[in-house]
């Protein structure tokens, strides 16, 4: 049977493609979408977030959105990476009423809560991909819910080196108390940080390989990789720029994909050098019953063939 997902994100680029790798996988049901302030203002990482629906053909997918900023700070977009707009370089669909999404009018922290509270105990996985702020309020909100999902899969944080500061990953520096809040809950918690996605690099050969599929979907992939890589040479020195949220998406529709290690994780909230720093206990044995894991390694051609066979499946639709 299909994996039950909710995707909550904030495309962002690879936020795009953890979409339309949710949507063409046959082991993943996409419940709904719901979208948080992160890499651009919520307003343009929504209208993103619909927009990338008909390039996939998401038709039936409920989409809503969610918190306009952090619990606590100040937002600070991500417009150095992903550009004004959160989706710079692919040309995104002109509106079209007949295949537009229309966002629900829920709010996104309500439609996690009503999603999770639908379904059978067990059977809904949360996969965040931008900062945890909805999922956090959710919990704050409805505590039932943390006995009801299966498991959260996270994109975000890092036990090693961070992007936003030497030592803190962006999606939990824009919100660490929501990050905080999200790892110290007991339920299953797979943090896939940046140790394990920069192992998840769009070279060249990956994307022309993207690209020999032909179809709209494809097309809009690899331009949006085209963008995305041109930003992370300049600006953090890759030669190929490593697709972050896939991995996430990835991991629950093949756990072979990568390996993980159960880790005690925390955030750090007060330091003058580290706030926003995951912090990972990975000295001695794995705790028998943490509930928390860490991403390690990564499959990359298990993982590209993931990403490649989703788009063929979506073709032109």
């Amino acid at each position: 049977m299909p994996r039950k997902i909710l995707l909550d994100c904030d495309p962002g680029h690879d936020d795009a493609v953890a979409l339309l790798l949710a949507h063409g996988s046959p082991e993943i049901e996409l419940l709904a979408v719901t979208t948080v302030a992160g890499n651009q203002t919520l307003e343009k990482v929504t209208r993103n977030a619909v927009a990338v629906a008909p390039v996939g053909g998401m038709a039936g997918v409920p989409f809503a959105a969610g918190c306009a900023r952090p619990l606590l700070r100040t937002l600070a977009v991500a417009g150095d990476i992903h550009g004004e707009s959160g989706l710079d370089g692919p040309v995104l669909p002109e509106p079209d009423p007949a295949r537009d999404v229309r966002p629900d009018p829920r709010h996104a922290v309500d439609m996690i809560i009503d999603t999770v509270l639908a379904h059978p105990p067990g059977s809904v996985t949360l996969v965040p991909t931008g900062p945890l702020t909805n999922i956090a309020l959710a919990v704050r909100k409805e505590p039932r819910i943390v006995e009801r999902v299966a498991e959260v899969v996270l994109m975000g944080g890092a036990y090693a080196r961070g992007n936003r500061t030497p030592v803190t990953e962006f999606n939990i520096g824009c919100d660490p108390e929501a990050a905080q809040i999200v790892f110290r809950e007991p339920w299953p918690v797979t943090m896939v940080g940046l140790d394990l996605t920069h192992q998840a690099l769009a070279t060249p050969a990956v994307v022309a390989r993207i690209a020999e599929l032909g179809t709209a979907p494809s097309r809009f992939v690899a331009d949006l990789l085209e963008f995305f890589a041109g930003t992370y040479r300049t600006l953090q020195g890759f030669a190929a720029p490593p697709v972050h949220d896939p991995c996430a998406v990835a991991f629950v529709i093949d756990p072979g994909v990568l390996t993980t290690r159960r880790a005690p994780l925390d955030v750090e909230l007060h330091g003058a050098l580290t706030t926003g720093m995951t912090v990972a206990d990975l000295r001695g044995p794995e705790p028998a019953h943490c509930h928390t894991r860490v991403a390690v390694t990564l499959d990359p051609e298990r993982f590209w063939d993931l990403v490649v066979d989703a788009l063929a499946r979506i073709g032109d639709p």
